[in-house]
């Protein structure tokens, strides 16, 4: 039986957490809270144990604290960094590294540049073998991640008769809990995004990918889309979806006529945290002109990128092969159930 720790708990820390919870792999140690704030009880009703910095222990006085996060760490053996970008570097440095201790980093870090938490950005459809045993590694962010299950199964398809993909990335505001955060009436563009470099770390530094990003205000998702160009005649729509109709976490939808359509049904079916932890190719929006393929589809930020943080967990501690962690994976997250119930609800009525 292996320990986990969660240093946050945060959007993804509360998610990763729920579904640690029914993995018979495994024991959560507990989690990382570094406000003295509401969601500390929450976290403790939830069954979890909760530790804080041991500098902070005194702010911490009315709530039943299980005691430091250097003494959870100290008893883990692997810990799942939810802290806000940037703090995963520091907290490499200074508490993960000097115990030995293996760790995961989520979108918000780097892989490259001074502050770099891992020479490797991992996608499960991509790259998982090179996670296997490796002690630091980088879980890519949710427009990262939702790339790399369209793309992979695109260039496993057509290999050399792609010559270019060009994406924009319109990007929700906040998330669904984020309640605090305001949603500010206006479009914003996002100068030289991330995303596009993040990408070629798994698909090639080469690779003809171009990435444009705005933020909008909503909290209901992300969607992508993507104009995909061949070097002869572009395959029609039917053959781009039928391409996805056993890949992981893609569902094919032919009757949202929005991002909220797909989070309220989420809702209403009692998925957690509204979440379908996957990508969803918006059918009827994919058009074959020429050379091009044009198609959409929404990414279930937050929500995505939890199944792959679990994949990443048993390369990292288990060094399990792909198919063993896949099946796993599915176990605890039942992604293939999910995306029935979604295809079957959202299916084309003509």
């Amino acid at each position: 039986m292996k320990k986990i720790f969660v240093n946050g708990y945060g959007s993804i820390g509360s998610r990763i957490t729920a579904f640690l919870k029914d993995d018979p792999e495994i024991t959560v140690v507990g989690i990382g809270k570094y406000s003295p704030d509401d969601d500390v009880n929450v976290a403790i009703s939830r069954g979890l144990n909760v530790y804080v910095p041991e500098k902070k222990l005194d702010e911490f006085k009315n709530f039943k604290i299980s005691g430091s996060i250097e003494s959870a760490l100290d008893q883990s053996d692997l810990v799942i960094d939810a802290a806000p970008g940037g703090h995963g570097y520091k907290n490499k440095k200074n508490l993960y590294e000097p115990r030995n201790l293996p760790a995961i980093y989520q979108g918000g870090e780097s892989t490259i540049g001074d502050e770099a938490v891992s020479d490797l950005l991992f996608n499960s459809r991509a790259n998982y073998n090179l996670a296997i045993g490796k002690p630091h590694v980088m879980q890519g962010s949710c427009n990262v991640t939702g790339m790399g299950r369209i793309l992979e199964p695109l260039r496993d398809k057509f290999g050399d008769d792609l010559i270019r993909f060009d994406v924009t990335l319109v990007r929700r505001w906040a998330d669904i809990e984020q309640t605090d955060k305001k949603l500010s009436d206006t479009i914003e563009m996002t100068e030289k995004p991330h995303h596009g470099d993040d990408v070629k770390l798994y698909f090639g530094k080469d690779a003809p990918l171009y990435v444009r990003a705005i933020k909008v205000p909503t909290r209901q998702m992300h969607l992508h889309i993507m104009d995909i160009r061949f070097k002869e005649t572009a395959p029609k729509p039917s053959e781009i979806h039928e391409l996805f109709t056993h890949e992981f976490g893609v569902a094919t939808l032919w009757t949202a006529k929005g991002t909220k359509d797909v989070r309220d049904y989420a809702q209403n079916m009692g998925f957690n945290f509204t979440d379908t932890n996957m990508i969803h190719i918006h059918a009827n929006m994919t058009t074959s002109i020429g050379d091009t393929v044009q198609m959409m589809y929404s990414d279930d930020q937050t929500g995505i990128v939890i199944p792959e943080n679990h994949m990443l967990m048993q390369a990292m501690l288990f060094e399990k092969s792909y198919t063993e962690a896949f099946a796993h994976t599915e176990s605890i997250f039942h992604m293939t159930e999910k995306k029935q119930k979604l295809q079957e609800h959202f299916a084309k009525t003509d």
